[in-house]
């Protein structure tokens, strides 16, 4: 009883006892891998026995399949590490990293169950990252389920290559999702057909830092992301009343959800002189109530800040020509001119051209005149050194600004 009480008030400021608890935790896995004759990961256990030598909690579980090794060897599952996370009851750790494995339909079907996990024995993590793994269409529908339920804040599927029906399942899962504030699918074999549920995605999601680099979204894929979350800034900017400045927003995890006259966001309660006439320990119970209620929501987005779509044939060359370009370019300049949340794009290894080019330079300059926070912005380097470079200083801060905020400051 007394080391259960010392779990709950870790954050109070007494300590857990770690090292302990990840011998037992290091123990069971390996028990487990011996009971269904798996492979015990070197990359965990050396990080088990990092954490313990150093006396720190292990917050990030890391599966790799080593390199080289010989089919004599038995393959690494993820099933024990599962196991082992729930029969050890282990809340603290907070990411899940698998790079290069062949997930099985029992592996994601525990894995899914895990993350549905609520009540006191909820599913701690907040990260998934599942790198260069293979998964069949029923394990992707089963993550895909998962994920509304999920208390997930990045997903990253980096390397997975998805057909049109797999990826629909991950698509489906995303959907008017509150919590999930980071995606991943780079090099994931997206086509055009994907701009239009991402988009979607972005605008009805909490979404606010998108990496799509190494796909083929082409033209008309670009933009069918970028359109919905382009023509709801432009609203946005336009509704704004000349005199008054813009509403420069602020990223999802600052941003307050309202319930019942209260707000709470990301594990932020309101100040004690928010609840009159309250007692200091009701106040306290009834902040703990909201965050119970509402942690980790967020209100509907777009809330786009950053965007990475490096690489993904963004060009006149492909079958929609340079109209395709051209419409792309205004979008994306609509988008640039107007998002006060926008604060990074990667448009590298993309022949946007000339023309494109000097109308980003244009948009900036817009941003900038409308008083909106810098966007960095990548562009390939073949245009104009001009164009280039003034591309690059407008995206940049000024660094007179620094001195005017030392001074006062001073």
């Amino acid at each position: 009883m007394p080391r259960e009480k010392e779990g709950k008030q870790k954050t109070k400021g007494i300590p857990v006892p770690i090292v302990p608890i990840l011998q037992k935790f290091l123990k069971t896995y390996e028990q487990h891998c011996a009971q269904m004759q798996t492979f015990v990961c070197p990359a965990l256990k050396q990080d088990l026995k990092t954490s313990i030598s150093s006396e720190r909690i292990l917050r990030k579980f890391m599966l790799v399949r080593p390199e080289d090794s010989p089919p004599s060897i038995p393959p690494i599952s993820l099933e024990p590490l599962l196991m082992t996370i729930q029969d050890e009851c282990y809340m603290l750790g907070k990411e899940i990293c698998i790079w290069s494995l062949q997930l099985s339909n029992p592996e994601i079907a525990r894995l899914a169950s895990l993350l549905e996990l609520r009540g006191c024995a909820a599913c701690p993590f907040t990260s998934l990252e599942l790198i260069d793994c293979r998964m069949d269409l029923w394990s992707l529908g089963r993550l895909g389920r998962a994920l509304p339920c999920s208390c997930l804040r990045s997903l990253v599927l980096d390397y997975c290559r998805f057909g049109n029906e797999e990826i629909e399942n991950i698509f489906s899962g995303l959907e008017n999702n509150q919590r999930l504030q980071v995606l991943s699918l780079r090099y994931c074999g997206l086509g055009p057909q994907s701009g239009p549920r991402l988009g979607a995605i972005i605008y009805q999601s909490s979404v606010c830092e998108l990496h799509l680099d190494g796909n083929c979204l082409q033209c008309s894929g670009a933009l069918a992301l970028l359109r919905p979350a382009a023509e709801y800034a432009e609203k946005q900017g336009r509704d704004q009343p000349a005199t008054s400045p813009p509403d420069l927003g602020s990223p999802p995890q600052q941003l307050q959800v309202k319930q019942r006259g209260s707000s709470t966001l990301n594990q932020t309660t309101k100040s004690p002189g928010a609840l009159p006439g309250k007692t200091p320990a009701g106040k306290e119970r009834r902040k703990k109530g909201i965050k119970k209620k509402i942690k980790d929501l967020t209100e509907a987005g777009p809330w786009l800040v950053k965007l990475y779509l490096a690489d993904n044939g963004i060009d006149g060359k492909g079958k929609e020509g340079e109209n395709g370009l051209l419409e792309f370019t205004q979008i994306l300049t609509c988008l640039i001119t107007y998002s006060a949340h926008l604060r990074e794009i990667d448009l590298g290894n993309n022949v946007l051209g000339e023309m494109a080019a000097a109308d980003i330079l244009e948009a900036l300059r817009a941003r900038k005149t409308g008083k909106l926070p810098v966007l960095k912005i990548i562009i390939t380097p073949q245009v104009s050194s001009d164009i280039f470079r003034s591309v690059w200083k407008n995206s940049k801060k000024s660094s007179i600004t620094h001195k005017k905020k030392k001074e006062v400051k001073n």
